[in-house]
């Protein structure tokens, strides 16, 4: 008697285990599959649930829990708050991840390179001597003014503290030297109040998501910086990371705050070739020891790193939370069981096998975890999308971008729901499967 209740333990155990791989190995799958194979999946479901006796079973065993769930309102709350919960911190915290690879991947492009001291990954560690330029202008690659000379911007980096709107405290902002090519390097870049600034006076212009973040930045304002007053001339707006930054003249900069070189150059190039001409022209010529990047390229590379953690963070914690999800579930859908014990059990002695109920009990804990999906998703693109926020970049210095809630990260929230209800519903779906139906008649 010992003996066969032991292997009975031990098959169960089994049957228990490969379930629970089977279901990893499932998961891993369901999070890779694209949008028209998850339809296309749904549709099969739907055609066997329709077309098969198993599935109409299932269907019909299906109404009758859906039907009961406003009598269960509280513990299907439950599940539905969760997932929703789940569902809404992981598209934000992913919409910020894209909102700040899409403010940088969409600053610069393949027309326009920046050049700096070889080896170096940002401005911020780049230094460009003065007579280096005119070699610069000079080299193939890069287009002609009508002057006849490369157009070719040489900038200089310096990081300033000003206080956030949000809380006063002091953020590393952007103050960029530039020279008068700097507009012909830049041209979607515009003057959206005031005017430019008047080369070797100390004016600044700003940019509209700098503004937005930070005080005293207001057109006509006096700023205290290197122990000199600057005046707030204008503001631009350019659609990308420039937005974070402040403008002066990069010969009343580099003074101010003692800056004899250079870090940068933004050269306009000549054609499509042009990249190709310009970085064979620099490796030809020995006394320019300096690397080149479309500035397409250079952005983009700013960005994958604090893309990669905030995505990583992201999914940490949803999947701390889905853990959570995934209990309250299991034990919502182990009650519904228990309570529906006698219900289900004639429905087994009626003739319904182990399939229709599990799929029954399945499609009631997935349809819940849908309506949470669509809920987190809703309020997470309600309350985040385009929320501007501003975040520490490569330079150290404040980046201002937003929020950026895209349909394929909605989708993902989706998923992640999907996968919370199969693994919440399938072992209390299991059990209600497994009941001794003479058992479950004798209980309550």
């Amino acid at each position: 008697m010992r003996k066969n209740r032991f292997l009975e333990r031990a098959k169960r155990a089994l049957a228990n285990f490969g379930v629970v791989l089977a279901l990893v190995a499932g998961l891993v799958v369901w999070m890779f599959l694209s949008w028209p194979m998850v339809l296309g999946l749904a549709v099969l479901a739907a055609l066997w649930l329709f077309l098969t006796r198993s599935g109409r079973l299932a269907l019909a065993a299906a109404q009758v829990g859906i039907a009961g769930l406003p009598q269960r309102l509280g513990a299907s709350s439950v599940i539905v708050v969760g997932i929703a919960g789940v569902v809404g911190v992981l598209v934000a915290m992913l919409a910020m991840g894209e909102g700040f690879r899409a403010t940088l991947a969409s600053t610069g492009g393949n027309d326009t390179a920046i050049i700096l001291r070889g080896g170096s990954q940002a401005e911020t560690n780049s230094v460009i001597t003065r007579d280096q330029v005119p070699l610069l202008q000079s080299l193939d690659g890069i287009q002609r003014g009508p002057d006849g000379r490369g157009l070719i911007s040489p900038e200089l980096s310096q990081v300033v503290n000003l206080p956030s709107k949000a809380d006063g405290t002091d953020s590393n902002v952007q103050f960029r030297g530039v020279g008068p090519a700097a507009w012909q390097v830049r041209p979607k870049l515009k003057i959206v109040e005031g005017r430019k600034f008047n080369p070797g006076l100390r004016e600044v212009v700003v940019g509209r998501g700098a503004q937005s973040q930070f005080r005293g930045l207001e057109v006509g304002n006096k700023l205290k910086l290197a122990q000199q007053e600057w005046t707030v001339v204008g503001a631009f707006q350019s659609g990308d990371s420039h937005d974070s930054e402040l403008w002066a003249d990069v010969d009343v900069l580099g003074p101010a705050y003692q800056r004899q070189a250079f870090q940068s150059v933004t050269a306009k190039l000549d054609g499509s070739g042009g990249f190709k001409r310009l970085k064979a022209a620099l490796a030809a010529d020995p006394r320019l020891k300096l690397d080149v990047l479309t500035t397409h390229d250079y952005y983009a590379k700013q960005s994958e790193n604090l893309t990669k953690l905030i995505n990583i963070l992201g999914k940490v914690i949803g999947a701390i939370m889905a853990l959570g999800a995934i209990f309250g579930a299991l034990n919502s859908m182990y009650a519904a069981v228990s309570g529906r014990a006698r219900e289900i059990a004639t429905m087994r002695a009626l003739g319904f096998r182990g399939l229709p109920v599990v799929t029954a009990v399945m499609l009631e804990t997935m349809l819940l975890a849908l309506v949470g999906g669509v809920i987190g998703a809703l309020v997470a693109w309600l309350l985040f999308n385009g929320h501007s926020v501003s975040t520490l970049g490569n330079n150290f210095s404040q980046v201002v971008f937003q929020f950026r809630v895209s349909p394929e990260l909605l989708w993902t929230g989706l998923k992640w729901a999907l996968g919370i209800g199969l693994v919440g519903g399938l072992f209390p779906a299991l059990r209600a499967a497994r009941m001794e139906v003479t058992d479950a008649l004798r209980a309550q």
